[in-house]
């Protein structure tokens, strides 16, 4: 097995050269990808510092030497876990707003598709939030690409006419916000995701705010 793997380096939180493994094969990623897998059921369930590498390899169904194939230690996988949960959230809104038409339609149509993500991946809030605690950079990095990329979506919109001029970058963060808390609210207290009736007055806010109507 480890000829699958190339090794890359990577610069840790602590300004360490590290070396990472990635698979150069289908049996590698898909090995690696259960690994990753495992890790999100080991870490949501039990927290980053009770769970423990035998937890993800045992999940995972691999051997403890398996793992270090691909990842350094705990803290390696625990980081790489936090990329790939955002990487995957990203790509599963982009996929679901692909052909949702105007921006307003789009904010509807990613909103109810991040809200599956997190009724689909229920560890991801604990997640998430641990990282705060075990890796800051990797917790800030989470939110600021996917800030970053939502807000390009936004600055896009504007200049299509399909919303009016602004910050586009603090109304990525105010709408981020907007779903997290809807997200642990609906999805995840809850556990019965955003009412229809609900969600039409969230995306009657978004698109009007709360200023009364004018006579």
């Amino acid at each position: 097995m480890v000829n699958e793997d190339s090794e890359h380096r990577t610069t840790s939180h602590h300004g360490r050269a590290a070396v990472s493994k990635r698979p150069v094969t289908a049996r590698g990623e898909a090995t690696r990808t259960r690994l990753l897998d495992a890790a999100e059921q080991a870490f949501g369930t039990l927290g980053f510092h009770n769970a423990s590498i035998a937890d993800i390899t045992r999940t995972a169904d691999v051997g403890q030497g398996t793992f270090y194939l691909y990842f350094q230690s705990k803290e390696d996988i625990f980081r790489e876990l936090v990329r790939h949960m955002g990487r995957k959230l990203r790509a599963a809104i982009s996929q679901a707003i692909a052909d949702a038409g105007p921006r307003l339609q789009a904010e509807r149509v990613g909103l109810e598709a991040f809200l599956r993500f997190v009724a689909e991946h229920r560890n991801l809030y604990r997640v998430v939030q641990e990282s705060l605690f075990v890796d800051e950079a990797s917790y800030r990095a989470y939110y600021e690409e996917f800030a970053a990329a939502y807000a390009e979506a936004l600055r896009k919109a504007q200049r299509a006419g399909e919303l009016r001029p602004g910050h586009a970058e603090a109304r990525a963060w105010a709408l981020m916000g907007l779903g997290h808390f809807l997200g642990l609210r609906y999805c995840l207290w809850d556990d019965k995701g955003l009412p229809p009736r609900l969600m039409d007055g969230v995306i009657d806010f978004i698109a009007h705010g709360m200023a009364p109507e004018r006579k």
